[in-house]
Formats: C-alpha cells, sequence, structure tokens
C-alpha cells in the first residue's frame, strides 16, 4: 500500500476511527451543495429530526437547472423554480451559506470554491456530483456523492469510505503549441481505460504539471473520475500558494505563513511509496478529440477512428456500439466530422483562461454558417472577468453567443439541450449518449481552443492550423 503520499497523508489526518464493517469514518472539512442532490437529503434529515450539525462548513450555489439565456424568477421551467427554492428554504433554514444568482459569487460548484478561495490544500471535500475530483488540483483530497452520502454529510460531517490505492501519474516535459490541459487528460484516459483507476486516487505530478496554472490543473483532476479513479490531485506548491492569497476565504496576515508551512508539509514525500506509477511523455500528446459513447474513446485530431482489431478484446463491444450511434466508421478519420452545435463551459473549461485561449482563436474571425455556438463563463466571477477584457465581444463579433453562468449543455438539465441527431463539439467532461439533452445526440470532447476551430470550420479540425 501507499506509505507517505499527500493522499496518506490527509487521510489520517480525516479519520475519525475504524467501522465495524472496516470502513474508514472520514471527517469532511468542506461540504458543497447544489439544487439537484441536496433537496431529498435534507427531506431524509427532517424526517428523522435530525440538524445539520456543521452548517459553516458547507457552502451551497445553484447551477445545473439554472437558465443560461433568461434568468427572471420564476423560470419558465416549473421543475427548475421549484428545485431552487427548495436550496434557498434550505439554506435559510439551515444557516447555510448560498451564493445564489445576482450575489456576485454564483455560478457552478467547482468554480466557485476555488476562486472565492474556499478550497485549500489538505481539505476533505465532499459533493454531490461527479466532478468533485476538481478540487484535488489544490492538493485537497475531494470525492463525489450521492444523495444519500449528502445526507450523511450534512448530519454527521462524516463519511464511511474504503481507503484507496494510489497511483503515480507523471508527465514531463512541455506541452506543444495547440495542446491543453484538456488533451493531456484525455490521452491519460485514453491509455488508461475508463476503468483504469477503479480502485485509486491518483496523483499527477511531473514537469508538465509544475508548468500548469490552477485552472489548468483543475482541468485534469476534474476528469480523473472519468478514468474510473475516485479522485485526483496535484501537490501544492507555489503556484498554489500564489492563486489562493488574497482570496476571499484564504488566510491572512501571521495565518497564511502558519497555513504555506502546513501545505508544505502534507506532499508527498520525496520517498513516498505508490501502488503504481505510469509515466507519459508531454511531446507525444496531439490535440485529442473522442469519437465514441466514453472519455476513453479518444484519439489525435489527425488521427482515425480505431479499428476493432486495434482494440483490446475488452473494449471491442463498446466501439461497435460506439460506431453505430455516432454514425462513424473503423478507419474514418475524425478530422472533417461535421458539427451542429459548437459549446465552450462547464465545470471542466468554463473558467477565465479557457475562455482566453477559446477567445485567441475566435479574434477577426466568424462562425461558419449553420453552426450554433455559444460560449457560458463557469460562474459569475468569470463572466465579469472576461467582459473586462472584451471577450465577450471578441466573442460575440465572431457569432457565438455570449451566456450567463451555469452547466448549461455539459449536461442539459435546463434549457441548452442538443435536438435529434445534432453532433456537438464541446468543452465539457462527459460524452456519453444522452448526455447533452438529445437521447440520439452526438457529444465530440475537445479543449475549448479545439471547439472555437470547429465553430469557425464548420466541422472538427486541427486548432494547431489557426494558432
Amino acid at each position: 500500500m501507499s506509505k507517505g503520499t499527500l493522499f496518506d497523508k490527509v487521510w489520517d489526518l480525516h479519520t475519525v476511527g475504524t467501522l465495524p464493517s472496516g470502513l474508514t469514518q472520514l471527517f469532511i472539512g468542506l461540504h458543497l451543495i447544489h439544487e439537484v442532490t441536496s433537496p431529498q437529503a435534507f427531506a431524509m434529515l427532517r424526517e428523522r429530526s435530525l440538524k445539520v450539525l456543521f452548517p459553516e462548513r458547507t457552502v451551497a450555489t445553484v447551477d445545473h437547472i439554472v437558465p443560461t439565456e433568461n434568468q427572471a424568477r420564476p423560470f419558465a421551467d416549473s421543475l427548475a423554480e421549484e428545485m431552487i427554492q427548495a436550496l434557498e428554504n434550505n439554506c435559510q433554514e439551515n444557516n447555510i451559506t448560498f451564493y445564489n444568482i445576482g450575489s456576485g459569487s454564483q455560478g457552478i460548484v467547482h468554480v466557485i470554491a476555488p476562486e472565492l478561495g474556499i478550497t485549500q490544500p489538505g481539505m476533505t471535500i465532499a459533493c454531490g456530483d461527479s466532478h468533485t475530483s476538481s478540487h484535488g488540483a489544490f492538493g485537497a483530497i475531494a470525492f463525489g456523492i450521492g444523495t444519500s452520502q449528502v445526507r450523511d454529510v450534512l448530519a454527521s460531517q462524516t463519511l464511511a469510505l474504503s481507503k484507496l490505492k494510489v497511483r503515480k501519474i507523471e508527465v514531463n516535459g512541455t506541452l506543444k503549441p495547440g495542446v491543453f490541459a484538456k488533451d493531456v487528460i484525455l490521452h491519460i484516459i485514453r491509455t488508461l481505460g475508463v476503468k483504469g483507476g477503479v480502485g485509486y486516487g491518483y496523483e499527477f505530478a511531473g514537469t508538465t504539471f509544475d508548468q500548469m496554472n490552477m485552472e489548468e490543473r483543475m482541468t485534469v483532476c476534474n476528469m480523473a473520475i472519468e478514468g474510473g479513479a475516485r479522485c485526483g490531485y496535484v501537490n501544492p506548491d507555489q503556484v498554489t500558494y500564489d492563486y489562493l492569497k488574497g482570496r476571499d476565504f484564504a488566510p491572512i496576515d501571521a495565518d497564511w505563513d502558519k497555513a504555506v508551512a502546513w501545505w508544505q508539509s502534507i506532499k508527498s514525500d520525496a520517498d513516498a511509496q505508490y501502488d503504481d506509477l505510469v509515466v507519459f511523455d508531454a511531446a507525444e500528446i496531439p490535440p485529442t478529440v473522442t469519437w465514441g459513447i466514453t472519455p476513453g474513446q479518444g484519439i489525435g485530431v489527425n488521427q482515425s477512428v480505431p479499428q476493432p482489431e486495434e482494440l483490446l478484446e475488452e473494449d471491442r463491444f463498446i466501439a461497435e456500439e460506439a460506431y453505430r450511434y455516432m454514425d462513424l466508421f473503423p478507419g474514418q478519420p475524425i478530422k472533417g466530422t461535421k458539427i451542429d452545435v459548437c459549446f465552450i463551459g462547464s465545470c471542466t473549461n468554463g473558467r477565465i483562461s479557457d475562455l482566453r485561449e477559446a477567445a485567441k482563436i475566435a479574434k477577426g474571425r466568424h462562425v461558419a454558417q449553420g453552426i450554433k455556438a455559444f460560449v457560458v463563463p463557469g460562474s459569475e466571477r468569470v463572466k465579469e472577468e472576461a467582459e473586462a477584457e472584451g471577450l465577450d465581444k471578441i466573442f460575440q463579433e465572431a457569432g457565438f453567443e455570449w451566456r450567463e453562468p451555469g452547466c448549461s449543455m455539459c449536461l442539459a438539465m435546463n434549457p441548452d439541450k442538443l435536438q435529434g441527431r445534432q453532433i456537438s463539439a464541446s468543452s465539457s467532461n462527459r460524452n456519453f449518449k444522452g448526455r447533452q439533452g438529445s437521447s440520439s445526440g452526438r457529444t465530440l470532447l475537445m479543449s475549448p481552443a479545439m471547439v472555437a476551430t470547429a465553430a469557425i470550420k464548420g466541422e472538427v479540425s486541427d486548432v494547431r492550423e489557426l494558432l
């Protein structure tokens, strides 16, 4: 088993005890909630006459069901209005901090907690959302949980969990122009598989991660879950501290110095033991596009859809299903695939640096005829910053729609949905059947710059041709 890793240190520091089942009862330092997985959890507390044990350790926002065009209340969707009202009432009744629409800090839960400085190294974090692993970019251990576990954290501030093994994933070298953090994680998942991380936490390390900013690290950790890992993290360093300093909830003055000293102490030891090690060369990672119905079905933009015989035997069945669903055939180049919708946003790629990279491609160009292209900032703060830089104007002049913050078409629990057999170039995290709102809609995952390139060209294209 692993020893001396950040995961081991944080796990041990937050262990309350060992349950009769053998599971660890783990204290959760920060609980993030939103409107989708929390209403039932609060209802279960009321049924048992239980209170929220530590309301000051829970932070709420609304993101999944938020319309990105017209946010006037009541929402046009009565179910969405019911869900936001439930969250408003539950937060008020339980004295929980809630960043609502118009607060200036509302947005996707995995965007606002880091930008407010709520997410910090050494924490255990839980949220009723798969992509909670995003927060591991700060050197936190962050778990996505189900509704019954949301209830458990509200009631006890703990979770019952099995300790994970730790796989160190090193990426070394400098990424080539046109290759981004999204390509890195798609390449890792493509190589190790969507089930490769089952039973593991992933520690992302190496010189490539040393060179990444915090938002890039968040992109990679966000999709660790898509590779089967329970969580993913990067050891905190000066990049982490520089990002956090001065944010709303960051320590100040002498407390800051104490915090940094402690954050440094929890990093994985130089002689830490891992359960597994995988090493990648950054120079070998191309701009990557998914062609199928799992995030692991990815290829370089200049490669072709794989032949069945090129795949592992256990991957051939899902590949056959993907060929049929996506209307692609083995050996077909992915480049040149026609696109209907281009979506830039999500908790994976809706931060300011993502929008800047996409804007570089959009500037001075125009969306191809017949393409619906839109940009959804990850939070109200991201939107404000982007507008201060004039990014909204760049996108609008190029023919993109500029929207209000929310999860949008990442999962389509709101009005932003694919129609029929439309095919989407998306900067989000999942390309499952029906994920973007149509039971027959098709999704190709790629970086924001690649989505912008697809919008300009009207088809899957190599971003490097526009750099």
